[in-house]
């Protein structure tokens, strides 16, 4: 967790935004975010690395967004809570990975979505 948190603070500067394609581009297998038409090495390798950073971003902020569900939905609090298997199930992750994401999740939804302090 301790490198999610690294990368929290990463997340925080603002990669190149996601440009959805339009239905008629993702049908053609070929096709991704256009780069196929790019010729220039340099101005492909700066789009590319554009999306990679996009992309690695939107994935920690998912991660974060389970983690935090996960910990709701296991919260002892609620009458209706999941167990760590039910959860896990759900997920399809395992019991142990469930565990800690549910554990990141608390921790995320006590520091409001900031980093925790060590």
């Amino acid at each position: 967790m301790a490198e999610s948190a690294e990368r929290s603070g990463q997340r925080r500067l603002r990669p190149a935004p996601l440009i959805f394609e339009p239905a008629e581009a993702t049908a053609d297998p070929e096709h991704f975010f256009d780069l196929e038409s790019i010729e220039d090495p340099k101005e492909l390798l700066a789009r590319a690395t554009e999306l990679t950073l996009a992309f690695r971003a939107a994935t920690d902020r998912a991660i974060e967004f389970q983690a935090v569900a996960a910990a709701q939905l296991a919260d002892p609090k609620r009458f209706d809570r999941l167990t760590v298997a039910a959860v896990a199930e759900r997920a399809e992750w395992t019991e142990d990975y469930a565990r800690k994401m549910i554990e990141f999740g608390r921790d995320l939804i006590r520091t409001n979505g900031r980093p925790a302090e060590d």
